[in-house]
């Protein structure tokens, strides 16, 4: 074989090398992580959030809770839940008035939430299993101490490479059809502007 030749199939195998790398990289990159990893990820964020001596007390709550909210917002799709909680009425809506409802949404359920959440630190967190279907899937945990023994599902589905929560259901009850039926009945007695009302002014009941 001639040196030329040997410099062709030399280049070849190097550029076959490489276009394996960048394959594998691409294949890696595209690989999801599990729907339990996601839902350990975040939580372990959050309990990180809430045993961190720098953030306890009372001077610190805006700053934990603001931490909180950014941390859960990067999980929770509050675009996905508002649809699912508004029902029939989220395609009669304007696209500005979905962001203002999430908006609103968001700002609510984040305040309803905040003490529960604080109230969990230190409880363990077991991981009983998950479900999987068509890019959906359901992660049962427990939480567990020597005062609480609360299940707590988180139902999620596969977007842009990762998993999000659409819904949350505590010891069998269903955030999103909580909220649901009682958006459908304030719409339903009143109107979507009465519902939007009381999201801003925080006078919708807690689960």
């Amino acid at each position: 074989m001639s040196t030329a030749s040997r410099r062709i199939l030399r280049y070849g195998l190097v550029r076959e090398a490489l276009l394996a790398l960048c394959l594998c990289a691409a294949v890696e990159a595209a690989e999801p992580s599990s729907p339990t990893a996601a839902v350990k990820l975040t939580v372990g964020a959050v309990i990180g959030i809430l045993t961190d001596e720098a953030l306890a007390g009372t001077d610190q709550q805006e700053r934990r809770r603001q931490m909180l909210e950014t941390t859960v917002g990067r999980r929770f799709d509050y675009r996905e839940i508002s649809r699912r909680a508004v029902g029939r009425q989220w395609k009669r809506i304007s696209e500005s008035e979905r962001r203002e409802f999430v908006a609103l949404f968001q700002v609510f359920l984040a305040g309803r939430y905040a003490d529960r959440i604080e109230g969990y630190a230190n409880e363990e967190v077991q991981y009983l299993g998950e479900r999987r279907e068509n890019g959906y899937a359901e992660v049962q945990t427990k939480l567990v101490s020597d005062k609480v023994d609360l299940p707590i599902d988180y139902r999620l589905f596969f977007k842009s490479g990762d998993w999000f929560v659409y819904d949350v259901v505590i010891n069998g009850v269903s955030l999103v059809k909580n909220y649901r039926s009682q958006f459908r009945a304030i719409m339903h007695k009143s109107s979507y502007t009465e519902l939007v009302r009381r999201l801003r002014e925080k006078t919708i009941a807690e689960p």
